[in-house]
C-alpha cells in the first residue's frame, strides 16, 4: 500500500451497485470535508451508509498515519458486486418468478495531499 492513501471498505450492503455508484460519483475527487456535507444532505437513502464509510477512511488516515483531516481528499470510492437473493413470487398458472436482491461492496481511499 502506498505510503499517502487509507481506506475504509462497507461490505454486502442492501443496495444495487448501480444506486451505489451513483452516490459514489457524487464525492469522487472531493475534499473529504465537502464531501461529508454533500452526503449529509443527499436526499438518497444509501448516503448516510457511504457518509459513516467516508468518516472511517478518515478515521483510518487519522489514527494510524496522523494526517490532518483538512488535507485529505477522496481519491477513490468504488462500487463492487455482491451476493443477490433469490426470491420467488407466485404468478399465474402454477408458475413462479424471481425477484433477485442484490447487495454490492464500498471502497473508499482517502490521500493527502498537501
Amino acid at each position: 500500500m502506498q505510503n499517502n492513501i487509507a481506506k475504509a471498505v462497507l461490505r454486502k450492503i442492501r443496495v444495487s451497485p448501480q444506486k451505489l455508484n451513483v452516490v459514489a460519483s457524487m464525492i469522487r475527487g472531493m475534499k473529504a470535508q465537502k464531501a461529508l456535507d454533500v452526503l449529509l444532505y443527499s436526499k438518497k437513502r444509501i448516503a448516510n451508509e457511504v457518509r459513516k464509510t467516508l468518516m472511517s477512511a478518515i478515521a483510518n488516515a487519522e489514527n494510524n498515519n496522523g494526517w490532518d483531516p483538512e488535507l485529505l481528499h477522496v481519491k477513490e470510492a468504488y462500487v463492487g458486486y455482491s451476493i443477490k437473493l433469490r426470491r420467488y413470487r407466485p404468478r399465474g398458472r402454477g408458475r413462479g418468478e424471481v425477484i433477485t436482491k442484490p447487495f454490492s461492496h464500498l471502497t473508499i481511499v482517502v490521500e493527502a495531499r498537501g
